[in-house]
């Protein structure tokens, strides 16, 4: 089994699909709501990408194969007033889970984030994901909490809608 895992070049037309087509793959999966992708995200994700300054992406082949991918921003920690990674989205591919894949995505995006000087790398899970919890508690990380008796972080969110 041959494993290559790359910085995304927004540019290069095979990495634009191969990313697009998995972040689709987990769009459609329970733990991604279970619904593809907009077509216009699939057409338009990796130039859209692209103009984000502090956006990078991986993807990971197994035998030249699309297998895994993550989307990360770097941002910024005010409290340790230095930059950060938050991992947006990372996924495995259904039949190439098992594999260590998401390890190996990891140590790529903590190599990167190390380079970049950053303090922490930042993620969400959802609570019934024990699966992707367990591969990231692997990996060191662990809730979120400034202090035990105010409890873990929640994400949460607004959407919006444009008129």
């Amino acid at each position: 089994m041959a494993i290559e895992v790359i910085e995304v070049d927004y540019t290069n037309q095979q990495q634009a699909e191969d990313l697009a087509a998995l972040l689709n793959e987990y769009a459609k999966d329970p733990m991604g709501g279970n619904e593809s992708l907009d077509p216009y995200v699939r057409e338009n994700l990796a130039k859209e990408l692209n103009k984000v300054p502090n956006a990078f992406s991986i993807l990971c082949y197994v035998d030249k194969k699309p297998a895994a991918f993550a989307n990360c921003f770097e941002s910024f920690s005010t409290f340790k007033c230095k930059p950060l990674i938050n991992i947006h989205d990372i996924a495995v591919k259904y039949d190439f889970r098992g594999k260590h894949l998401s390890q190996i995505i990891l140590d790529k995006i903590e190599y990167i984030a190390n380079r970049r000087q950053c303090c922490k790398i930042t993620l969400e899970v959802l609570n019934g994901n024990a699966a992707a919890k367990k591969a990231y508690q692997k990996f060191g990380f662990e809730p979120y909490q400034l202090d035990g008796d105010t409890g873990n972080a929640e994400f949460w969110q607004k959407e919006l809608v444009h008129k």
